[in-house]
């Protein structure tokens, strides 16, 4: 029996999208997610994300990383189940309730209230998580910061100078975190604007990152380096518009799209 499945993206940051809600579909494993993220012999992507009934929400998404490992949250995924659901909805998630709701422009998503507290993160041991005092050759003091999932966030002069590519996975792994961390490098170009690119966790570098976009400009309003309302947040793959209200609560407006649906014999992944 052949599995159905629908290849998505939020700018750029892509996604397998398993419905399982009515059945059809394998035991999702850390071993097959990755064979099917794998862009040489499957069918290739960032995240797997995995459909289930919910007993409190209208959908329960699970999201597996490129390399198999099963996260908390993704903010451009929780976009796509969001087109995909069509109508106002509630998302269940590891990292918490996530509403969705269409809008002029794409998905609205409440990703809920961050957190600060080093165990939150989480840290090896207690520190300050507005300034860590750390750092890792030119990349030091980031903000850290829980939105779901973990972050890091790195204020530099000019992002794409940042040899990401070698410093990311040696910060991913590095033992003060504990769960690994998604780290993210920032120039702040106005009060309302800001560069940003994102080593994700388990994934590689992406061309964009809902959470590490949230992650960021939460951290930049926490130091003053941005207005509190609305700020865009500018990703290699486009723009993303991230709010923190009032109410403690972080706003993030942006696209997702549909790119193709497809079917695979899950025999020939192993399952």
């Amino acid at each position: 029996m052949r599995v159905p499945f629908i290849k998505m993206h939020g700018l750029g940051n892509d996604f397998i999208v398993l419905d399982a809600r009515k059945g059809g579909v394998p035991a999702m494993t850390n071993r097959l997610a990755a064979a099917l993220a794998d862009r040489k012999t499957g069918i290739g992507c960032d995240q797997l994300i995995l459909l289930e009934l919910s007993e409190h929400a209208d959908v329960r998404m699970r999201i597996f990383n490129a390399d198999g490992s099963e996260v908390e949250a993704c903010g451009n995924a929780t976009r796509a189940v969001g087109l995909l659901l069509a109508k106002p909805a509630l998302i269940e998630t590891l990292g918490g309730m996530l509403a969705t709701d269409p809008v002029e422009c794409g998905i609205a998503v409440d990703m809920g209230e961050p957190r600060f507290e080093w165990d939150a993160i989480p840290l090896a041991y207690p520190l300050d998580t507005q300034a860590l005092p750390v750092g890792w050759e030119d990349l030091e003091n980031p903000g850290a910061v829980n939105v779901g999932n973990p972050h890091v966030v790195f204020f530099v002069a000019d992002t794409d100078a940042v040899d990401l590519q070698r410093l990311g996975p040696l910060i991913e792994h590095d033992p003060l975190f504990p769960a690994r961390i998604n780290v993210n490098v920032a120039t702040i170009v106005s009060r309302t604007e800001i560069r940003l690119r994102v080593w994700e966790r388990g994934v590689g570098e992406t061309r964009a990152c809902g959470t590490g976009a949230c992650a960021t400009a939460i951290a930049a309003m926490r130091r003053g380096m941005v207005d509190r309302g609305n700020v865009t947040v500018q990703l290699p793959g486009g723009s993303l518009q991230i709010g923190w209200g009032t109410d403690n609560r972080i706003a993030m407006t942006g696209p997702a799209a549909e790119s193709f649906r497809g079917t695979f014999d899950p025999d020939a992944f192993g399952a």
